[in-house]
């Protein structure tokens, strides 16, 4: 590779991932901001009223992702940036029809609201997959709604305390506060250079799939998938919980009015998570960087587990184990939205897209985090957010070191398998 073709590609992956990182966190401001809200006293035919909005949303997410498992598979390289904007426009004309509409029928533009915002997340990857530099950019891109999920709830609770917008009008505001740059952070996604000779030598090409394409894939790497499947099912339980009652938490810990706590718990997680996981551009590897996503997975998992049980016997504050279990948990979560496909991909040498296994896993994902809400609302389930979480981690940590070590022998061994084939 000449010392050109390097720089060129250096400079490619910082843009792409402050414009991309940048982008989704306007979109997030679309989708997570009401979640700062906590609706104290409202319910719905004795459910409460939040977790209601919260399973409505997550159902249009839900339905999202198992349509995008074809959506996205077979996405072009064309039109992506209308087809963002037309999709968040959706998304916040929703939270104009719930401010407007009264409750509970206002329920519904949350199902609205979600359905189009699930779709993003596949369209915005398109743009950075299959590159030498996808590591890193991934990693930009994955870690921005962390950031994004405490930066926005700051951006709405601020709207509430200081400018005394109501919990129903604050989304809608929100999305105004955050329009504009979402428009000029999608024209500079727009001008990212497509992957070069080089970028699909090294990563190989990535094509819109066929239902075939999909069929095959899924029956050579069944095993796999589907270890890797649950692992994120948990992974994804457990950050939805934590991201969308963080607040209940908060005020049950102690802390309550101090809109700057998101941020202060979740900048620490972006920046460490971004630079371990943006560092595995340095391995040229693909199967020792699939291997590498592995240990990054298994010591998420620890650290959640450990920090939990610290937390529980009285030995870490609320904030160190907010901080510590959420960067246990996105040292989980996001491989798979970054690395963990993109270079399974790569290792394995497939013409497929990341897009479709992504929108596997997030679909089966949510199915989890709506059948635990569920679960707690119609049984009953009478413990606060701090005990039924701190107390699910801990059983979570140990099967998903058991899953995350069956998922690494089973990829090592096909690798050994093929490798002759090579």
């Amino acid at each position: 590779m000449s010392q050109t073709n390097t720089r060129k590609s250096i400079q490619t992956g910082l843009y792409a991932a402050v414009v991309v990182f940048l982008a989704y966190t306007m979109i997030f401001g679309y989708r997570k901001t009401f979640t700062v809200a906590t609706f104290d006293g409202l319910t719905i035919a004795g459910y409460s009223y939040k977790t209601v909005l919260v399973i409505s949303q997550m159902l249009g997410y839900l339905l999202a992702k198992f349509y995008g498992i074809k959506y996205i598979s077979e996405l072009q390289r064309t039109g992506r940036g209308k087809i963002i904007l037309v999709l968040t426009s959706i998304a916040w004309l929703s939270w104009l029809l719930f401010a407007i509409v009264p409750s509970p029928y206002n329920i519904v533009f949350l199902f609205v609201n979600g359905f189009p915002l699930g779709m993003l997340w596949g369209v915005v990857f398109s743009y950075v997959e299959g590159r030498r530099s996808t590591d890193f950019i991934g990693a930009a891109l994955a870690v921005s709604f962390i950031f994004a999920s405490g930066f926005v709830k700051s951006v709405g609770a601020l709207l509430m305390n200081n400018f005394g917008i109501s919990e129903f009008w604050m989304p809608f505001y929100a999305g105004l506060v955050f329009c504009l740059p979402l428009l000029l952070f999608v024209y500079l996604m727009e001008r990212i250079p497509q992957p070069d000779a080089e970028d699909i030598a090294f990563r190989s090409q990535r094509v819109a799939m066929t239902a075939d394409d999909r069929k095959k894939f899924i029956r050579d790497f069944l095993g796999g998938i589907v270890a890797c499947v649950i692992i994120y099912c948990f992974a994804t339980i457990f950050r939805d919980i934590r991201d969308n009652f963080s607040a209940e938490m908060w005020k049950e810990m102690g802390f309550f009015n101090q809109p700057a706590i998101f941020s202060k718990t979740e900048t620490p997680i972006t920046l460490i998570v971004l630079a371990l996981i943006g560092s595995m551009v340095m391995i040229k590897n693909n199967f020792v960087a699939l291997k590498t996503a592995h240990y990054f997975i298994l010591i998420g998992f620890i650290l959640a587990g450990a920090c939990t049980l610290l937390f529980k016997s009285g030995q870490l504050s609320p904030i160190a184990w907010m901080t510590l279990v959420g960067l246990g948990l996105y040292m989980v979560y996001i491989p798979f939205n970054a690395i963990f496909f993109d270079r399974l991909i790569s290792t394995f040498k497939y013409a497929s897209n990341v897009g479709f296994l992504i929108y596997i896993a997030d679909a089966f994902g949510y199915v989890g985090s709506i059948g635990v809400l569920v679960s707690k609302e119609i049984f009953k389930i009478q413990l606060n957010w701090v005990t039924f979480f701190s107390s699910s981690v801990m059983i979570l940590s140990v099967i998903g070191v058991a899953l995350t070590i069956y998922s690494l022998y089973y990829f090592s061994r096909k690798y050994r398998k093929l490798a002759p084939m090579k």
